[in-house]
C-alpha cells in the first residue's frame, strides 16, 4: 500500500484534539476499541504503490463509512458534520482540528467502487469483534442464529416491453450521435408516441392495439440496430464501443414477458433479477437475493447482523444455507449450535441436519427451542433497516404537505408497531402527561388498541420522541384538530 500523506508538520503549534474533547465520549471510546491495524491490512490490496498523489489514510476512509452507516447520513451531510464535529475528526484519526476537508466528497464514491466484498466483510468482522470485547455480544449469541433471505431492490422503473424497447432505441441513437455515426433515421418522435400509446391502450384493455404499438417499436428498434451495424462495420474502435449496448438491445427486442430464463429488466443494470417472494403487496421484486443472519437470542447490545451475502442467480433458499453457515463460522470463529429458518429452507443442504430448526416444526422441540423459534421473526425488522425502507419513507414524506405529521405516522408504525386503526385513534393525551410533557411510554386504551384486555403500553422510542417534539412545535400554527395527532 502506498504511504499515506503526512501533514503533521502543519499541526506543530495547534492544540491536539485529545486536549479539547471529552475522552469519555462514546465515539472516543469506540475509536480506541477498534483495531485499525486490522482494517489497514485488509484494505491494503485496494491501494498499490506507484506514481500519483498519496492515498487517503485507511482509518479516515473506514471511519467515514462507519459514521455514515451509524447515523444514516448522505455524503454531503457527512462531510459537513465531519468539518464541524471534533469527535468525528478524532474518530477518523485526525490529530488536531481541521478547518478544511482533507478529501473531496467524490472520494467516498470512488472508494465505494473500489472496495470489494472481502473489504466490507472486514468492517463487519471488526464491528462484531468490538461488540464481543465490550460485552454487547456474547459467545452464546453467536451459537444460536436466525437465517433468512430477502430481496435488495434496485432503483429501476417497472420494466415493460414497450419501455425497454423505447429506452434501447434512445440510448443507441444518443451513442451514435456522440460518436459521429450518422443514422438514416432516428425514429425518436414516432417511438416516443408509440410507447405512450402502448401504455394507454393497455390501461383501456385494448390489447390488440397495444400489441400493434409494441410491434411498431420492435420493428423501429431493429432498423436502428441494423443501420448502426452497417455504419460501424470494419471499425474496431466503434464496434468495441457499441458492442455491449447492441447486445442488450438485441436481447430486449426479441425477449417476451412469457419466456423462461434470464431477461433484461433495466439497460443500466442488466444484472437485475425478477424474484417472487410471495408477498401480496409486492408479488415480484427486481433486484438481488440477499441472505441475512442475526442472533436468535437477545444480545445485551441489541440486534446485530452477523453475516450478509448477495446470492446472484436467484438460487433456492435451502441450497444457500450450507455455504452461508460455513462463511458465518469462518467469520466469527464460533461453531453454530442452533439455526432457525423459515419453511422456505425445507430440503436444505446443511451437513448438520439436526441443528436446523424450521418454523412450524413439532418434533424434538423443547421449551427453550420453542422460545428461540418465536424469536425467528426478530430478523424481519433487521432486514427492513438493512434495506433502508425507513429512510426511503422519510425521503418521501419530507416532500408532503404535512411532513412533521407524516414522519410521526411512519415512526408510530415502524418504531412503536402500531396498526393503522391504532394510529388513527391516537390522541395527545395518550403521549403527554398532565403538565403537557411527553411521557415515557404510550398508553393505548382498550378502544384504541387491538381490543384485548385493558389496552397496552408501548415504550416511547427516542426517534419518535424527537418527531413528536417537532410536531408539537408546529401544531399551534396548523389547521389540524388539537384532539388527535
Amino acid at each position: 500500500m502506498a504511504k499515506p500523506r503526512d501533514n503533521r508538520q502543519k499541526d506543530l503549534l495547534r492544540p491536539a484534539l485529545e486536549d479539547i474533547i471529552d475522552l469519555a465520549h462514546p465515539l472516543v471510546r469506540l475509536a480506541r476499541e477498534i483495531d485499525w491495524q486490522f482494517l489497514d491490512s485488509r484494505f491494503a490490496s485496494v491501494c498499490t504503490s506507484g506514481p500519483g498523489q498519496p492515498p487517503l489514510p485507511t482509518r479516515l476512509v473506514a471511519g467515514l463509512f462507519i459514521l455514515k452507516h451509524m447515523h444514516d447520513l448522505s455524503d454531503e451531510v457527512l462531510c459537513a458534520r465531519w468539518l464541524e464535529n471534533p469527535y468525528y475528526q478524532f474518530f477518523c484519526g485526525e490529530v488536531s482540528f481541521c478547518h478544511k476537508l482533507p478529501f473531496e466528497r467524490s472520494s467516498l464514491t470512488h472508494w465505494r467502487q473500489r472496495l470489494g466484498e472481502e473489504h466490507l466483510i472486514a468492517l463487519v468482522q471488526e464491528s462484531l469483534s468490538v461488540a464481543h470485547k465490550t460485552g454487547a455480544l456474547a459467545t452464546r449469541d453467536l451459537e444460536r442464529v436466525v437465517v433468512d433471505t430477502t430481496v435488495q431492490p434496485m432503483a429501476i422503473a417497472h420494466p415493460t416491453d414497450a419501455r425497454l424497447c423505447h429506452r434501447a432505441l434512445e440510448k443507441l441513437v444518443d451513442l451514435a450521435e456522440r460518436n459521429g455515426v450518422r443514422l438514416r433515421q432516428s425514429y425518436r418522435r414516432v417511438a416516443k408516441r408509440a410507447a405512450i400509446m402502448m401504455g394507454r391502450y393497455s390501461h383501456a384493455h385494448q390489447f390488440k392495439r397495444a400489441r400493434r404499438e409494441l410491434k411498431f417499436l420492435r420493428v423501429r428498434l431493429g432498423r436502428v440496430i441494423r443501420d448502426i451495424r452497417r455504419k460501424i462495420a470494419g471499425n474496431d474502435r466503434l464496434e468495441q464501443r457499441f458492442a455491449d449496448l447492441l447486445a442488450l438491445a438485441v436481447r430486449v427486442r426479441f425477449q417476451d414477458h412469457r419466456q423462461r430464463g434470464p431477461k433484461v429488466y433495466a439497460l443500466h443494470a442488466p444484472e437485475v433479477e425478477c424474484i417472487g417472494k410471495g408477498k401480496a403487496r409486492a408479488p415480484y421484486e427486481f433486484g438481488c437475493k440477499v441472505s441475512i443472519a442475526t442472533p436468535a437470542t437477545k444480545p445485551k447490545g441489541g440486534q446485530f447482523v452477523l453475516h450478509a451475502k448477495a446470492l446472484h442467480g436467484n438460487p433456492f433458499d435451502g441450497h444457500t444455507l450450507g455455504p452461508v453457515i460455513t462463511e458465518l463460522e469462518q467469520q466469527t470463529g464460533v461453531e453454530t449450535r442452533r439455526i432457525h429458518v423459515d419453511k422456505g429452507y425445507r430440503g436444505h443442504n446443511h451437513k448438520e441436519k439436526f441443528r436446523v430448526w424450521i418454523s412450524g416444526q413439532v418434533r424434538r422441540v423443547t421449551k427453550p427451542i420453542r422460545r428461540e423459534m418465536r424469536r425467528r421473526a426478530a430478523v424481519e425488522p433487521v432486514i427492513g433497516h438493512a434495506k433502508a425502507e425507513l429512510q426511503r419513507l422519510f425521503n418521501h414524506v419530507s416532500h408532503t404537505r404535512h411532513p412533521e405529521r407524516d414522519c410521526v405516522i411512519v415512526l408510530l408504525s415502524f418504531k412503536a408497531g402500531l396498526r393503522a386503526k391504532e394510529i388513527s385513534r391516537l390522541t395527545w393525551s395518550m403521549v403527554t402527561d398532565a403538565t403537557g410533557g411527553l411521557v415515557e411510554s404510550i398508553s393505548l386504551p382498550n378502544k384504541a388498541s387491538k381490543g384485548k384486555g385493558g389496552g397496552r403500553t408501548i415504550p416511547l422510542h427516542n426517534d419518535l420522541r424527537a418527531a413528536l417534539v417537532s410536531l408539537e412545535a408546529v401544531r399551534g400554527h396548523s389547521v389540524w384538530p388539537r384532539r388527535s395527532l
